[in-house]
């Protein structure tokens, strides 16, 4: 994202307005492009075939966002905030010098516009999910089988505080590692680790049983889970929501250039699919563009 942004400042800050003229170029749906609206990106289009790519580009971005209403994905206040630190931060100057720039309140626009298509990209992808053959992965990806490494699941049971406890806030400490120091006993005598991930962990992993996701083992921590053996469990040790313990729950051993020729594959199905979408939204909206105004 960062990226894209820091290009964004850089057409927003430098390019200026050509002309004052203004005229409807497209109507897309009940919105239309004026010419006054996208001069920026016009004054520097020598080319009829350009100015129609803007335009085309424009129109994909009014359906997009049209999209983005419709289903109430609008970026939050805390996103966009985010997205203006990161940008002055990136560019060396401070919020208000940013917000001083005359173009601001278009640059602004601009950046909401875009982490709503981010949203809305998101939202229409987020059920997608792919499997890579042998063929498709050893046709685009290099694969060294000495470099590999390991990765690790855990399940957790995190506990901040005993809840029905009457003790005071500062025993509560003392209570809630009592009171794992119990579980753990009959964890250790075979009962299910699962099961009262469940009932106790105040983690939002409880509900899958304090499952975690696949860690690298690249840490203290991390490998003292690793050095974990079969249902042993772990000593007690803090963590920022409260107290744990832990078990080591599986193994497995990745190439890293894989994983990443993996993702950059995925990221291609993504746009793949997402593209036949917007085509899709196209072709069900109402477009009409005047060329004899370009």
């Amino acid at each position: 994202m960062r990226a894209s942004i820091a290009l964004l400042l850089f057409f927003i800050l430098n390019i200026g307005y050509a002309s004052n003229n203004n005229s409807i170029l497209a109507l897309v749906n009940d919105s239309f492009i004026s010419s006054q609206s996208i001069e920026k990106y016009l004054s520097k289009s020598s080319s009829f075939d350009d100015k129609m790519a803007i335009i085309e580009y424009q129109i994909d971005i009014i359906l997009q966002l049209e999209k983005v209403h419709e289903l109430g994905i609008n970026p939050s206040q805390y996103d966009i905030n985010e997205a203006i630190t990161e940008l002055a931060s990136t560019n060396n100057i401070t919020i208000e010098q940013l917000q001083a720039y005359p173009e601001y309140p278009s640059f602004l626009a601009e950046i909401i516009n875009y982490l709503s298509i981010i949203n809305l990209q998101q939202h229409i992808t987020k059920d997608l999910k792919f499997k890579f053959t042998k063929d498709e992965i050893s046709k685009n990806c290099n694969i060294n089988k000495a470099k590999k490494i390991k990765q690790i699941k855990i399940a957790e049971i995190i506990i901040s505080e005993i809840l029905d406890s009457n003790s005071s806030k500062n025993d509560q400490k003392n209570v809630v590692l009592g009171f794992l120091e119990k579980l753990s006993k009959h964890i250790s005598k075979g009962a299910s680790f699962e099961t009262f991930a469940k009932l106790h962990s105040q983690h939002p992993s409880y509900y899958n049983g304090g499952l975690s996701e696949w860690m690298f083992v690249n840490t203290p921590k991390i490998e003292m889970f690793d050095s974990l053996q079969e249902d042993e469990v772990s000593k007690i040790y803090e963590t920022d929501e409260g107290w744990a313990i832990a078990i080591k729950v599986d193994e497995r051993y990745l190439d890293p250039d894989i994983e990443s020729c993996k993702e950059h594959i995925k990221n291609q199905k993504y746009q793949k699919y997402y593209s036949k979408w917007l085509k899709e939204l196209r072709e069900s909206a109402y477009i009409e563009i005047y060329t004899d105004k370009l």
